[in-house]
């Protein structure tokens, strides 16, 4: 696991610091990289939108550690995907990365000036993945 982020502690400034560069490298990109953006983070947080990730969290709870999967990197995610335990550390400890969710939203916004109301194809709510919480 590469670090801590937004936990029961308070915010990491390593996660806000994640997403603030993100944030800035997306806004200076074209629109279609924000929105490609928007769409594979949205997916990488549905596909661990699962029952044996849930740990009795609630759900921005499980949102946000979802979440720091997913900022904590590909290999970790894989390595979350390959194995449920991997994630037992980030619902034990509420390792959590909520900053990373508004990345595309406030990169979107210096691009059109505009607010972004965001409909990605998977929602990233807890709960969404139908398939992932079936018994």
């Amino acid at each position: 696991m590469r670090g801590r982020f937004l936990g029961a502690q308070g915010a990491d400034p390593d996660a806000d610091l994640l997403a603030d560069t993100l944030t800035e490298r997306l806004a200076q990109s074209p629109l279609s990289l924000v929105i490609g953006f928007a769409e594979q983070l949205s997916w990488a947080l549905y596909r661990l939108d699962r029952k044996e990730y849930g740990h009795d969290l609630g759900g921005d709870a499980l949102l946000y550690t979802r979440a720091a999967v997913v900022a904590a990197g590909r290999t970790e995610f894989d390595s979350v995907l390959e194995n449920p335990a991997a994630f037992t550390p980030y619902a034990t400890d509420l390792i959590w990365a909520e900053s990373l969710l508004y990345t595309p939203d406030r990169a979107y916004r210096p691009i059109t000036g505009e607010e972004w109301d965001r409909d990605t194809r998977y929602s990233d709510e807890s709960c969404s993945n139908i398939e992932g919480w079936a018994d």
